[in-house]
């Protein structure tokens, strides 16, 4: 009769227990989930002391002691509940400030670039500088805006510049002697420049973003200098994507060497005055000189192009190397001969990037 009076309460709260849970499940009150783990814990208590003691093999210690045991384990499973619980809050905070922190981010970028575009238009050439420096700062803080920081850095060097050392058009600038006979006001001439200085520094931080060929998978960022005037352009060993420099000057020595580009490169109408350094440079995307002008050697050793080559332009006086091309590609020459090209299968060029 003992046994039955700890048994029929303990289904009692029990039930009581579960009818507890059930409103927390449904009302999502987790407030009353303590009340239903501490009837669960005494309904527990009760059932199982009572079980064992209906049993003539079991004591009256070992009955309170399992049912002990029972009842606990339903308040261990509410403390793992709570522990959860506080683990998924925690990471929902964490979250909301990682959200935060990016939005942040993207904010300071957002106004560190506008503001280095701005001080691009500045009068004073260090001013400008420090901008192009900003950019690739950015650049190097949220590799996500690397192509666009090129597209500016690009588009400043497009912008229209002469200097009196371009005069005649020498190979190497450095060399010339700028003009004194009235052309050039010495304002001016100091003008250039300085705004010279200020190109240099675009080419070179272009150079720093680009990544290495030898990379196993690079990013194929893209580059626009139409038009543009450039000094001493030193891409070796870089990988690039698409390389547009339709009708641009380039000045002095033109690095090539081990350049990688994985989308077409484009040369149409420009004009080469120094060394052009193309030893084993890939063209994935095709390669056009149509109509380039050279006035200085061209190196092309081990130099491979696929898709197609355009090569409707005067071969350069002093050729090294001849131009290997996959039997694949299309070839454009008609008519102009003198190019030492070697037609032969391509290898290990690997997937080719669209064109």
């Amino acid at each position: 009769m003992g046994v039955v009076w700890l048994v029929v309460p303990g289904v009692v709260v029990a039930v009581a227990a579960l009818g507890v849970a059930a409103s927390v499940a449904v009302a999502a009150r987790p407030q009353w989930l303590l009340i239903a783990s501490l009837l669960g814990s005494v309904g527990a208590l009760l059932l199982v002391t009572g079980w064992l003691l209906a049993d003539p093999g079991s004591s009256r210690v070992e009955a309170l002691k399992t049912g002990g045991l029972a009842g606990g384990a339903v308040l261990a499973l509410y403390a793992l509940w709570i522990n959860d619980r506080r683990r998924r809050t925690e990471e929902a905070r964490q979250q909301v400030e990682r959200d935060r922190v990016e939005q942040d981010r993207e904010r300071t970028a957002n106004e560190r670039f506008a503001k280095a575009v701005e001080l691009l238009g500045h009068d004073a050439d260090q001013v400008r500088v420090g901008a192009l420096h900003a950019l690739a700062g950015v650049a190097r803080d949220r590799p996500d805006r690397t192509q666009t920081v090129l597209d500016v850095l690009c588009s400043y060097l497009r912008r229209p510049f002469n200097h009196p050392n371009y005069m005649a058009m020498p190979r190497d600038p450095d060399l010339a002697e700028a003009t004194s006979d009235g052309s050039w006001p010495v304002e001016q001439m100091a003008d250039a420049d300085r705004e010279r200085v200020v190109r240099l520094t675009a080419q070179d931080l272009i150079i720093e973003l680009l990544p290495s060929a030898s990379a196993s998978e690079p990013n194929r960022y893209d580059l626009d200098l139409t038009e543009a005037s450039v000094e001493y352009l030193d891409l070796r060993g870089r990988a690039i994507g698409r390389l547009t420099a339709r009708r641009a000057r380039f000045f002095g020595t033109s690095r090539l060497r081990g350049v990688h580009a994985y989308k077409r490169v484009l040369f149409s109408g420009a004009t080469f005055l120094g060394r052009v350094e193309l030893d084993s440079a890939r063209f994935d995307g095709g390669l056009s000189l149509l109509r380039v002008r050279f006035g200085g050697q061209v190196q092309v050793s081990d130099t491979t192009v696929r898709i197609f080559a355009n090569l409707r332009t005067k071969a350069p006086v002093d050729q090294v190397g001849s131009l290997t091309i996959d039997t694949d590609a299309e070839v454009k020459t008609d008519g102009f001969d003198g190019w030492a090209i070697r037609v032969d299968t391509v290898s290990g060029g690997g997937p080719v990037a669209s064109r």
